[in-house]
């Protein structure tokens, strides 16, 4: 069982900066940037139904330049985004 999960379970709500932790693990090739596909498995990993979905949306959100990759400039968009739509809890 992961040790978080998305809004459904009674828990304690995860930080914007552990979640920006969490999320930045999931840079596969190391390059300072998450891709639509990075984020897919992010979200899936965190427990998130329709996650190429979310990816999706999420990327078009926080995507502030349009490359198709959230850098870290864009992270803390990304970061609320989340948290504010589907919320990110430590069970």
């Amino acid at each position: 069982m992961p040790a978080w999960s998305p809004r459904s379970s009674p828990s304690l709500p995860l930080s914007e900066e552990q979640l920006r932790g969490l999320l930045k693990r999931y840079d596969s090739n190391g390059d300072g940037r998450l891709s639509k596909n990075e984020l897919k498995t992010a979200f899936r990993s965190l427990g998130l139904r329709f996650s190429s979905w979310r990816a999706g949306r999420a990327l078009r959100h926080a995507d502030a330049n349009g490359d198709g990759f959230i850098s870290d400039e864009e992270m803390n968009e990304l970061v609320r985004y989340a948290t504010t739509r589907w919320g990110f809890y430590i069970s």
